[in-house]
C-alpha cells in the first residue's frame, strides 16, 4: 500500500474514534434531586366603616335654649378591617362667638359589641344619659356605673360620662379639643377603645346648655365634630 494513502487512512480512523467518544459521552445522565420553597405576604387591612369617613350627623337643633338638652343620633363605629385596631377618638367643639364652651356639658355612653344589643338596651342607655346629664350644667352627676340598672346581655361593654378638660386638651375661649380614647392600650378607658376585628361601638352624645347661660349665647351657633382614628396595635405604631 502507499505509505501515503495509508496515513490517510490511519487519520480517518483516529477521527472517527473521537467523534464516537464525543457522541457516546454525550448520552450518559447524572442523578439529581430538586427541591423549592416558595413564600408571599398578604398585607393587613385596617379599615373602618367600609372604609367610608362619614359616621352620619352627631346631632342638630334649632332655638336651642337654656336648660334644654338635645340628644345626638346613635352612631356606629365598625371594624371592617381584617386586624384588631386601637382608636384615638377626638371630640371638637366650637361656638361663633367670643363666648365659653363651659356653658355647653356634653356626655356620651358608648357601647361596644360583637352581636348588635336590642333596641330595648339602646333606650335603656338613652334614659341613663338622660339622668347623667339630670340638672343645671354644673350639677349634674359626673359618672355613671358600667351596666348600672341596664341589662346588657353577653359580650356588650358600657362606658359613659361628661367630657371633661383633660392634660392633651387644646382650648381657646371659642374651641377646645378633647380625647375620649387616645390611641394607647394602657389606662381603663381605653381599653374599651380598643376594637377588635368584626367588633363595633355605638355612641351617643348629649348637650346641654347651662340655665345661667346669659345673652351672650343668643344666636350662638355651637357645632361638634367627632372623629374616629384606627390605628395599628403594635408598640410604637402611630394613626395618621
Amino acid at each position: 500500500m502507499n505509505i501515503t494513502k495509508m496515513k490517510k487512512v490511519l487519520v480517518g480512523t483516529t477521527l472517527a474514534g473521537v467523534m464516537t467518544t464525543a457522541v457516546s459521552y454525550g448520552t450518559y445522565s447524572w442523578f439529581t434531586s430538586t427541591v423549592t420553597a416558595t413564600g408571599d405576604v398578604t398585607n393587613a387591612v385596617l379599615q373602618l366603616n367600609n372604609g367610608e369617613e362619614n359616621l352620619g350627623e352627631v346631632l342638630s337643633a334649632k332655638k336651642f335654649a337654656p336648660s334644654q338638652l338635645v340628644w345626638g343620633n346613635w352612631l356606629t363605629i365598625d371594624n371592617t378591617g381584617n386586624v384588631d385596631a386601637l382608636l384615638e377618638a377626638t371630640l371638637q367643639q366650637t361656638i361663633n362667638k367670643d363666648a365659653s364652651l363651659d356653658a355647653y356639658k356634653v356626655g356620651y355612653i358608648a357601647l361596644k359589641y360583637t352581636v348588635k344589643p336590642t333596641e330595648e338596651v339602646l333606650a335603656d342607655s338613652q334614659e341613663k344619659l338622660q339622668k347623667l346629664l339630670k340638672g343645671t350644667t354644673n350639677e349634674v352627676t359626673r359618672t355613671l356605673a358600667a351596666g348600672n340598672s341596664i341589662n346588657l346581655g353577653d359580650g356588650v361593654e358600657l362606658v359613659s360620662g361628661i367630657v371633661e378638660p383633660s392634660g392633651v386638651q387644646a382650648r381657646v375661649m371659642n374651641k377646645k379639643v378633647d380625647l375620649l380614647g387616645d390611641g394607647a392600650e394602657d389606662g381603663k378607658t381605653n381599653k374599651f377603645w380598643k376594637l377588635n376585628s368584626n367588633q363595633y361601638i355605638d355612641i351617643l352624645f348629649g348637650v346641654k346648655l347651662d340655665e345661667h347661660a346669659g345673652n351672650e349665647y343668643q344666636g350662638a351657633k355651637y357645632k361638634m365634630n367627632f372623629t374616629v382614628t384606627a390605628k395599628q396595635t403594635d408598640e410604637g405604631a402611630k394613626s395618621k
